[in-house]
C-alpha cells in the first residue's frame, strides 16, 4: 500500500510545506489559462448554488462533483453530522440560506467511516465522544434492523445511511430550512459516497410523519 500511495498521491510523508505553495502556484496558472475569467469573477465575491455538507475524511470532498471554486459553499466534520446546539453548523446553515440563497443542500455520508466504525464500539474515545453522541442515537432508535446485520463492514455501512437520512431531517426541522423548502426556493437532498469507486447515490428519505419522528437525532 505504501509503494502504491508513493506513485498515486502527490504529497507525501518527507514532502516540505513548500511543496503545497508550488502545487498551489501550478494549479493557479493551470487554471488561470483554462479559465481566465474564473478567479477575477471570484475576486468580486461569491454566488454558490450548493451547499455541501460532508464527513472530514480525506477521502470524501465537493471535488467528486466536477464544479469549480466558487460553486460549492462547504461544510465538513467528523461523521457530517449537524446537531441542534452546534453553533458552527448552525451559522454555516443560517448564512447559506439566507444570505448565499443556495438552492440545493447536500448532505454527504459516505461508506467505511471512521465516525461510524467508531460509534458501534465501546471504546472511550475522549472529545470525539461528545461529538459521536448524535450518531449513537441513531444507532439506538435503529438498534432491531442493525442487531440483525452480522458483518461488521455491511452494519456500520447501514448505519452510515441511517445517519445521513438523520441529518436530512435535522435540517427539515430547521425554521429556516423549512421555510425556504415550502416556499420553492431550496431543496435538501442525501446522499452517499463509496469510496471505493467514487461515486455518489441519493439516499431514499421516507415522508411519512412516523419516520419523520423515528429518524430525528
Amino acid at each position: 500500500m505504501a509503494t502504491a500511495q508513493k506513485h498515486l498521491f502527490r504529497f507525501a510523508p518527507t514532502d516540505k510545506f513548500d511543496h503545497l505553495l508550488s502545487r498551489n502556484s501550478a494549479w493557479s496558472e493551470r487554471m488561470s489559462v483554462s479559465r481566465p475569467s474564473l478567479f477575477p469573477t471570484n475576486g468580486k465575491g461569491q454566488s454558490p448554488q450548493v451547499l455541501w455538507i460532508g464527513c472530514s475524511d480525506s477521502r470524501v470532498s465537493d471535488s467528486c462533483l466536477d464544479l469549480l471554486p466558487g460553486e460549492v459553499f462547504v461544510h465538513r466534520n467528523i461523521a457530517n453530522v449537524l446537531p441542534n446546539n452546534d453553533l458552527s453548523s448552525l451559522a454555516v446553515l443560517q448564512y447559506a440560506v439566507q444570505v448565499l440563497k443556495v438552492k440545493h443542500i447536500v448532505v454527504c455520508g459516505h461508506y467505511d467511516c471512521g465516525g461510524v466504525h467508531a460509534s458501534l464500539g465501546n471504546k472511550k474515545l475522549g472529545l470525539i465522544d461528545n461529538w459521536l453522541k448524535s450518531i449513537r442515537d441513531v444507532k439506538a432508535r435503529h438498534k432491531k434492523e442493525l442487531d440483525l446485520i452480522e458483518d461488521p463492514r455491511v452494519k456500520a455501512n447501514r448505519l452510515s445511511e441511517l445517519n445521513c437520512i438523520a441529518q436530512v431531517y435535522n435540517l427539515l426541522h430547521n425554521d429556516l430550512v423549512m421555510e425556504a423548502v415550502e416556499n420553492g426556493d431550496l431543496e435538501v437532498h442525501g446522499v452517499m459516497y463509496d469510496v471505493g469507486s467514487g461515486l455518489l447515490k441519493e439516499v431514499e428519505i421516507p415522508e411519512d410523519d412516523d419516520n419523520l419522528q423515528y429518524y430525528i437525532a
